[in-house]
């Protein structure tokens, strides 16, 4: 009774409610169904032209954007194969911050050709062994495409970042990356450190404010909170900071305790006695020479009535990470209660004033000197999600900053480099023997892609551009990419898009690792899920960290 023989054959091994995949059919040409459906998301908002997909994620926020880091992350991807292209993506988007769609579009694209390869008959191994020499290839000839002399880059010389950085921010906001590439440019030269591989990416600050348009953005030198400043001292110039990390109010006072208090006189010199302390805490800033006290928790009433009587500025800055980055700017020493500072602690300010912006008060904070500094990009849109949409832009210009200080290198747009790279490891799979070179002539063609891709986006006719670039590049113009305005071919030195070398670097690197990730599985044996309310269906208005 009860105890039933176990089935036969991997039944018997596992728990029941177990899923069991193998083979080619069932487990390779699924895995890469899965890769293709997430690479067709992402390819059709692949370069300038792409189009926006709209995700809603699980907490209902609503993201309107082309940018495929954000787009896989927020769709939950639940396929296991299709959640190794979202980590190479991911991969991409911390490493460089550019080029994420690239990544899972391409390695879709190799897997859609593997699925060809393996239907033709070839075994994954020996498709996997075609690819990893197409990327070893592909690895050498991009180094030869690098454009001559672009490896000097100075990176304080505006124009040249502006002509690297073009490229990452037009595929998110087209028609508007020279305003945009001429904002971040400016705040990113600003803050630029000595040594320039030190560039901090977290030193450009986006603020983001309803109402204007996108030409009232400007760069401020210095920090924009997005409050008012409490007291009714506006503004100061050059003067000392004090920071306090727990707040300026009266029970920073030292009178905790249970006092018993018979009668009335004794409740009055009790208030006194305490107002005597948070004035003489006051009086001691202010003797201290600090013009500006910031708070990063509440201010109290009291201390307020005081600090004007002082005339000391007060600022409160609730988030611990603004708190952190005000001291930097402003090298300050967060004091944890509210005491007489030493003069070492204070940090300095060149201006503290309040502004209006578009009807909302913030609170400008500007230095100078020194590169620990921070900017701020002010970014003016009408409604939220153009603003967060803006600020992606932003991000990956501020990136790709960062890797053009690491690694300048440049190497032509506009799909020039990827029809090079088809044509040449086309040439390279003759040479081979052996089933590799079906392999590798397909690794070649996934490289149709960026250009069929761009094409599409822009409502051209694919055949006809990728044959005339075949044609251009093989009679040695190995600088002819798409002139997508006017859907022609054209040399991309007359149009300036050039792309980081870095970024194609790890994007295709990344892209032919994950594909051969996934054609390595030939099985996938899943337990039964466990019991439990499942993830995504957690009370809403909680976030992840």
């Amino acid at each position: 009774m009860g105890f039933q023989l176990p089935s036969h054959g991997i039944q018997s091994m596992l728990k029941e409610g177990h899923k069991h995949f193998s083979g080619l059919d069932e487990a390779v040409l699924k895995n890469i169904d899965a890769c293709k459906q997430l690479s067709t998301i992402t390819r059709t908002s692949l370069g300038p032209n792409g189009m926006n997909k709209m995700v809603i994620n699980h907490l209902d926020k609503l993201f309107v954007t082309n940018d495929a880091a954000t787009i896989v992350n927020e769709l939950e991807v639940q396929h296991p194969a299709a959640k190794l292209l979202v980590l190479a993506g991911k991969a991409q988007q911390e490493e460089i911050g550019d080029g994420a769609n690239l990544t899972i579009s391409f390695a879709g694209e190799l897997l859609q050709n593997a699925e060809e390869l393996i239907r033709m008959g070839l075994h994954p191994s020996e498709i996997i062994s075609g690819y990893t020499k197409g990327i070893n290839k592909t690895i050498e000839v991009l180094k030869e495409l690098v454009e001559k002399g672009s490896e000097n880059m100075d990176v304080r010389n505006k124009e040249e970042v502006v002509s690297r950085m073009k490229a990452a921010v037009a595929s998110k906001q087209f028609g508007q990356e020279d305003f945009i590439c001429s904002l971040v440019a400016d705040a990113c030269i600003q803050v630029c450190p000595k040594n320039p591989e030190n560039f901090n990416v977290d030193n450009v600050r986006v603020a983001k404010l309803l109402g204007g348009g996108l030409h009232n953005s400007s760069v401020v030198r210095g920090m924009v909170l997005k409050s008012d400043a409490v007291g009714s001292i506006k503004r100061i110039e050059k003067a000392k900071v004090a920071v306090f990390a727990g707040g300026v109010d009266t029970s920073a006072t030292e009178t905790k305790g249970t006092v018993l208090i018979h009668t009335a006189e004794e409740l009055q010199n009790y208030a006194k006695t305490e107002e005597a302390k948070v004035e003489e805490l006051i009086k001691a800033v202010a003797d201290s020479g600090a013009k500006v006290i910031v708070s990063g928790a509440a201010v109290g009433e009291m201390a307020l009535h005081f600090c004007e009587r002082y005339k000391l500025m007060v600022l409160k800055i609730s988030s611990k990470f603004e708190l952190r980055r005000f001291c930097r700017t402003t090298g300050a020493v967060a004091m944890l209660k509210l005491s007489q500072p030493n003069p070492d602690d204070l940090g300095h300010v060149d201006s503290v004033s309040v502004e209006e912006i578009g009807g909302v008060r913030v609170t400008v904070v500007k230095n100078e000197e020194g590169g620990n500094s921070i900017s701020t990009v002010v970014l003016r849109g009408s409604t939220d999600s153009i603003l967060d949409d803006l600020e992606r832009a932003v991000d990956d210009g501020v990136n790709t900053y960062k890797a053009m200080a690491k690694d300048s290198r440049t190497v032509p747009g506009a799909a020039a480099t990827e029809i090079e790279l088809a044509r040449r490891v086309k040439e390279f799979s003759f040479k081979e023997t052996g089933l590799d070179q079906y392999a590798i002539a397909k690794f070649a063609e996934s490289f149709e892609m960026v250009p069929k891709t761009l094409s599409e986006n822009a409502g051209l006719n694919a055949m006809e551009i990728i044959s005339s670039l075949y044609a251009e590049h093989a009679s040695g113009n190995t600088r002819v990419g798409i002139d997508l305005e006017e859907g022609i071919c054209k040399d991309v030195s007359t149009m300036n898009i050039w792309d980081l070398y870095i970024t194609k670097f790890f994007a295709l690197k990344y892209a032919a690792d994950a594909a051969c990730t996934v054609l390595r599985v030939d099985q996938i044996i899943m337990s039964k899920p466990a019991g439990g309310p499942r993830r995504g269906d957690q009370p809403a208005g909680m976030d992840e960290d």
